[in-house]
């Protein structure tokens, strides 16, 4: 080790707390401070330890200096992770045994080489990701079954159910959200897979669907620890889809859902809206409703519409409530530099620190023509990861989520640290107390700065559109 290496080693020592030694099930890695890890698509490094990056505090003036204060604390953060579709699972399952075994360890486990992926998203019945339109009570046209005593999670069995144990098997302590496209078509009021909506009479029927399908989970070990009630309610264009507008929403809470869920037992979170952030009054409207308000824990959105600032809105509006970002995607063929600057930018930076508890890409996995999906479904929506029969490409998204899941692990809280316009940036202390600093270059240059964490100062250099995870 050189002089320099020396010096910048003993420079640091001051910002490491004992070594974080994170448990995945028999795998434990230890993190040892500080380290850096860089995603720059200019010098093709693709979520690489670039500990080198870290130097001596530089006293020149007028340098960009990110400040954290530790002693700040806001939202507990849940973990970061992507929807295991059913088309997801579906093309794990057909991966021969050891290569899908590989591919699960390094999503699900934490060393040096796994991304430790702690929250899952799941469809109830079928998402436009999946191979065919389904729910859990398909009957004839013409039939209905109020009783659902033909509720079955059939087609969940077939790779789903199997693949959720493994990844369970590996992380026990993950996180599920499982959200709704569209309830059984008897219920609705076009009897269609695409748009409707809810049928008034079959409201307490819907709520007796949800707790049979978190009970029949739970019964394959399988604990769900939130729903939202119907994904993207204000899109009636998606197959599945099913139209909830907000008083509906508030009504099948207050009257039906909540109620059942309390007097069944029912611990699962009820989280609301799950759409974009273009509509922030849909949650506020519901929340405002002590009837509904009581039973829910907070809510859900994408980013396909609006500004990422408008979830403190509802957080203002209702700060006794929990906010969660449910689903971006990443189009075909995805493009690194780009995607990286809105998905780093507003949501692994800006979805915690609007009061966000986790982050979830859209989807975990495509093959090469990004399929399956139904009739109608997302043809664009690229994995990410890549399966091509044995052979796993990894994409956009895949590295967007490493560098929040790896370090951030579940039970952090997000900390203060100052917004720089040309250096977004979000801080975390982690349950070890090390503090976790995710920071982009948002200019068209390489920019060199400072990062203050109390009485200590470290330098490092950023490429444009490069961003790095800095572990002190």
């Amino acid at each position: 080790m050189n002089k320099s290496r020396l010096l910048t080693v003993a420079l640091f020592a001051a910002l490491c707390t004992p070594s974080l030694k994170v448990a995945a099930q028999n795998t434990t890695t230890t993190i040892n401070s500080p380290q850096a890890w860089l995603t720059d698509p200019s010098d093709s490094i693709l979520f690489k330890s670039q500990d080198h990056l870290l130097k001596a505090a530089d006293k020149t003036a007028g340098l960009p200096v990110i400040t954290i204060d530790k002693n700040k604390t806001y939202q507990q953060m849940d973990g970061f992770g992507f929807a295991l579709t059913g088309g997801s699972a579906m093309l794990i399952n057909q991966m021969s045994s050891a290569k899908q075994a590989t591919l699960l360890t390094e999503l699900f486990t934490l060393n040096k080489n796994n991304i430790g992926v702690s929250y899952l998203r799941i469809s109830i019945g079928a998402s436009d990701l999946d191979d065919h339109v389904f729910s859990y009570d398909d009957l004839p046209a013409g039939e209905t079954d109020p009783e659902l005593k033909k509720f079955n999670l059939g087609n969940d069995y077939k790779a789903l159910i199997p693949v959720l144990k493994k990844i369970i098997a590996l992380n026990p302590g993950i996180k599920i959200l499982a959200s709704p496209w569209s309830a059984p078509t008897w219920m609705k009021t076009n009897n269609s897979s695409i748009g409707g909506n809810l049928k008034p009479e079959y409201y307490y029927a819907y709520a007796q669907y949800f707790i049979k399908y978190i009970k029949a989970m739970q019964a394959n070990g399988i604990r769900i620890d939130a729903v939202t009630l119907q994904n993207e309610p204000l899109n009636p264009k998606n197959n599945p889809s099913m139209v909830m507008e907000a008083a509906e929403q508030a009504n099948f809470i207050a009257q039906n859902i909540g109620p059942e869920f309390r007097a069944a037992g029912i611990k699962t979170k009820i989280v609301l809206y799950d759409h974009n952030a273009d509509r922030p009054d849909y949650p506020i409207t519901i929340l405002n409703n002590p009837e509904a308000k009581k039973y829910i824990d907070g809510s859900a959105f994408h980013l396909y519409g609006g500004q990422i600032g408008a979830l403190t809105q509802v957080h203002d509006a209702h700060p006794d409530k929990n906010l969660y970002f449910t689903e971006q995607w990443v189009g075909a063929p995805g493009d690194l530099k780009k995607e990286l600057s809105f998905h780093i930018t507003d949501i692994i930076i800006g979805a915690p620190r609007n009061w966000c508890r986790n982050v979830i890409e859209w989807n975990l996995a495509s093959d090469q023509d990004q399929n399956p999906h139904t009739p109608g479904g997302c043809d664009q929506c690229l994995g990410a990861i890549t399966i091509n029969n044995n052979v796993v490409t990894r994409n956009p998204a895949y590295y967007i989520i490493a560098h929040a899941s790896k370090f951030v692990r579940p039970g952090s809280k997000r900390i203060t640290s100052n917004y720089i316009t040309a250096l977004p940036n979000v801080a975390f202390i982690t349950p070890a107390g090390k503090i976790v600093l995710i920071v982009f270059n948002n200019g068209q240059t390489t920019q060199k700065f400072n990062i203050q964490n109390g009485k200590n100062k470290v330098s490092t250099t950023l490429n444009a559109n490069a961003v790095a995870t800095y572990i002190l």
